[in-house]
């Protein structure tokens, strides 16, 4: 390796890890607010808080990891052309292709890693997420009960608890149920208790009533009671829950596709765009990268032109994103448009590889600060 190559990659290398690291704990930090609220206000532990949003970290990486590159290779090479180290590379017969290797070679990379996190890392990290998140909702849904305030368990329960004792009971009891919303009702009790079984929480009340309105005849019923046992699980019979596609591995998602029978024929779609992603997405690194050297390596190397150059390349890489976003969504119902899906991730690379190894036009001559000082008398 050559040690202008070397030197270039180095710096590539430097800004990758910091704008990497940069972008990850900003977003991380916004995404994790959530989760201080648990530890201020429902007593989750801080090293449960850490567990759960570190298991975030492989999500937030596949999304940072292209732009905190097409990010360094846009600013270092504009860096170097606006300081003439370019200039003098190219003058010292360096080719297009001496010029954009640091940038392959950290692209390539990039792009081996992304596979790792696509099909190991990112499905593994967010099923362990779910099942936390799962098992925090339903083993410690007593945690979760926020007294003097109604708290929504899921979409369809809405508990309220006037106030809880040290010892584990509950006062002032209201659950409102509409699961089934035909008949839905509210439960009313003056104490009760939360106890953990192998199905589910399960809240025991004491002293309350039922409350039911008959939407068809608007009859309302009211039945007292001494001991209620409610079920507050949020699961199927088994306690089990619906995977994602995001937290299926790569097999399972295209023996999916091959039998809809466990998830519906109307939700093949998300699991074949899925599975292709996975195969795909890793390569946009290169992709981006190659957009940038495109926009920067082009032509000659003039100080002028190159606040145009950075944002042409900002707005095809914001274009291209764009653009993948709607291929995506458009193949979720049309499964014959797959091969778009790859044409539009993998077409930039030789277009702009052919673009780029034009012959560039001879660098224009820089017009001295200073007009040359009239000759004096001999």
């Amino acid at each position: 390796m050559r040690s202008l190559t070397r030197y270039i990659l180095r710096q590539l290398l430097v800004g990758m890890v910091l704008v990497t690291a940069g972008l990850t704990c900003i977003i991380w930090l916004t995404q994790s607010l959530r989760f201080v609220e648990m530890i201020v206000n429902r007593g989750l532990s801080t090293g449960t808080f850490l567990y759960l949003s570190g298991l975030l970290l492989p999500n937030f990486l596949v999304v940072i990891l292209p732009i905190a590159l097409f990010t360094v290779v846009v600013f270092i090479y504009s860096k170097m052309i606006t300081d003439r180290e370019l200039v003098v590379m190219r003058a010292a017969g360096l080719s297009q292709l001496g010029l954009a290797m640091p940038a392959l070679i950290l692209a390539a990379a990039t792009t081996l890693f992304s596979y790792l996190l696509y099909l190991q890392l990112v499905p593994d990290s967010y099923r362990a997420f779910r099942d936390l998140q799962w098992d925090i909702r339903n083993s410690f849904s007593h945690v979760l009960l926020k007294e003097g305030e109604f708290n929504n368990i899921g979409r369809h329960t809405t508990v309220y608890v006037r106030a809880r004792t040290a010892d584990g009971q509950l006062h002032g009891i209201l659950v409102h149920d509409t699961r089934d919303q035909a008949k839905p009702f509210t439960l009313m009790a003056e104490r009760g208790a939360m106890i953990d079984t192998p199905t589910g929480p399960r809240v025991v009340m004491f002293k309350g009533n039922r409350q039911e309105v008959d939407k068809q005849t608007n009859k309302f019923s009211i039945l007292y009671f001494d001991r209620w046992v409610y079920n507050l699980s949020l699961g199927g019979p088994q306690g089990t829950r619906w995977r994602e596609p995001r937290e299926r591995s790569l097999q399972e998602l295209f023996s999916i596709a091959n039998d809809a029978s466990e998830v519906g024929s109307q939700n093949v779609g998300k699991f074949v765009v899925e599975a292709h992603r996975r195969l795909i997405s890793p390569v946009l690194p290169l992709t981006f990268a190659m957009i940038g050297l495109c926009c920067l390596l082009t032509g000659s190397f003039g100080r002028r032109s190159q606040t145009g150059r950075v944002l042409l390349a900002v707005a095809a890489m914001v274009a291209m994103q764009g653009v993948l976003l709607s291929v995506q969504n458009v193949i979720a119902k049309n499964l014959d448009l797959i091969p778009l899906l790859y044409v539009v991730t993998l077409l930039p690379i030789p277009l702009c590889w052919l673009i780029m190894n034009r012959r560039p036009s001879a660098a224009p001559r820089d017009m001295p600060d200073e007009p040359p000082l009239a000759a004096g008398p001999a």
